[in-house]
């Protein structure tokens, strides 16, 4: 059985087991709830009626929060020519094509948050596929980390754009911003995650498509939102 620290077990108490809050009151209770000293994150767990076993089923993409995540994210990006002096005009923090793909494959170098690709650079990038898949970091054309316009890729990502994909249980889980956020601009950001996924319900998907959602400080308990908070 898992064991919680004293905090997490004091935080808990303020927080009904089995009641959902409204969204307002599912942030303001989250961010009360917060035990770290830092200024962490709110998150949100979306689970979904889903089978991930079926292709059609797992979703994948990305958006850009109106109120951004509060977190500011190294760029790599892989290209070459114009588009890789586009790139570094629109202050990617990295640039290159494969002496970048060889620094990472020769020196298991991470130095970065996210890497954008131009299609044609995909090839190289994916005899590294072991090294960058399972750390997330693999571009992919629907979370539009792969475009022939990296420019419009590096301000999305420098305005908070997030990627997000269903795990092996059917959830969705991503950060919604720091703690340190107003209450509304992260009911904001929650509003628009949720009725983002929504618009993204597979045909073959029969009944309610979200089950429940649950927000959370970083290292802090879940609370449960009535989904009647949405527009779902």
């Amino acid at each position: 059985m898992k064991k919680f620290g004293k905090k997490y077990v004091e935080a808990s108490k303020n927080v009904e087991k089995n009641k959902e809050y409204t969204s307002a009151e599912a942030i303001k209770l989250a961010k009360e709830t917060s035990i770290t000293k830092f200024d962490g994150t709110i998150d949100v767990a979306i689970k979904l009626n889903v089978d991930p076993k079926k292709a059609d089923q797992q979703l994948r993409g990305s958006f850009v929060l109106p109120n951004g995540t509060g977190k500011s994210k190294k760029i790599l990006v892989i290209a070459k020519g114009t588009q890789a002096e586009a790139a570094k005009n629109a202050g990617a923090d990295y640039v290159g094509d494969k002496d970048m793909i060889d620094k990472i494959q020769n020196e298991n170098w991470f130095s970065y948050d996210v890497i954008i690709a131009t299609p044609d650079m995909m090839p190289e990038l994916g005899k590294i596929g072991k090294i960058l898949g399972p750390k997330g970091l693999m571009p992919n054309p629907k979370t539009n980390t792969v475009t022939t316009n990296v420019v419009n890729a590096i301000e999305d990502v420098k305005k908070g754009m997030i990627s997000f994909k269903t795990d092996t249980y059917g959830n969705i889980h991503s950060v919604i911003g720091k703690s340190s956020f107003e209450d509304t601009k992260l009911q904001e950001n929650l509003e628009y995650i949720v009725n983002a996924i929504t618009k993204l319900k597979p045909a073959s998907v029969k009944g309610k498509f979200i089950k429940s959602v649950t927000v959370a400080s970083t290292m802090g308990p879940g609370i449960k939102v009535d989904k009647n908070s949405f527009d779902i």
